[in-house]
């Protein structure tokens, strides 16, 4: 005799809500899939992307003006259900926030980012990400600006220091800057303030950047200064 088992307190054939959510995230997986939107790069739009990682999919966010022509652009892999709280919470848990820019090859894009990829991530199956995401680090810079004392855009560039591999030393530099400027900012380039910024290293424009590591920056500071106003 055959027996037929169903969850207590459900009709034959029905689904429970939590076995319905199931299948309707399988379903929107199959669709995403089946329709990506596509993403091509220079589209300059601020929607996430989805990428690949192993045979994971992961959710990104994109930065301009960091990637070197259309091979390669700078992204952050997060959590698949930013911009939550808890979000954040489980993405530490998992090595989300610890990755920082990274490099990814636009071939490893599948498109734009939608939510029936959440599926596909290590975050859905509880995983942590690898080590080796299949990504090198995107680069870090500072750059010391002199910039007219009247709130204006306009001014220039004394000093591009970079690439920093690293966020922490950048942020060391950075406080070895601001301490070489302390009192100095509005006298070093008369009608100027000078000021330090930290942004993306752009590959493109490496021929205009000055290695960091195992130089006085302080004393690059200066030298920049005195060219200037030599």
């Amino acid at each position: 005799m055959k027996r037929h088992f169903f969850r207590c307190g459900n009709a034959p054939g029905t689904l429970t809500p939590e076995d319905q959510a199931v299948v309707d995230q399988f379903h929107a997986m199959l669709t995403a899939l089946r329709n990506p939107d596509p993403w091509t790069p220079g589209t300059g739009s601020a929607r996430d992307i989805a990428v690949r990682v192993g045979p994971f999919v992961e959710r990104a966010h994109t930065r301009p003006g960091d990637d070197h022509g259309p091979d390669l652009i700078a992204v952050t892999l997060v959590h698949p259900s930013t911009p939550h709280a808890a979000a954040y919470l489980h993405g530490r848990q998992l090595g989300y926030t610890e990755r920082g820019w990274l490099r990814c090859p636009t071939n490893a894009i599948i498109g734009f980012w939608q939510p029936g990829y959440a599926m596909l991530t290590h975050a859905a199956t509880g995983l942590p990400l690898p080590d080796d995401v299949g990504m090198a680090p995107a680069h870090y810079a500072l750059y010391i600006e002199a910039r007219k004392r009247d709130d204006s855009l306009n001014g220039y560039t004394l000093l591009r220091l970079g690439p920093y591999t690293e966020t922490q030393h950048a942020q060391q530099d950075a406080d070895r800057l601001t301490a070489a400027l302390d009192g100095r900012e509005t006298t070093l380039a008369p009608g100027f303030r000078v000021t330090t910024r930290f942004g993306p290293f752009n590959v493109s424009d490496h021929q205009l950047f000055t290695d960091p590591y195992e130089t006085d920056v302080a004393a690059l500071l200066n030298a920049a200064v005195a060219d200037v106003n030599g």
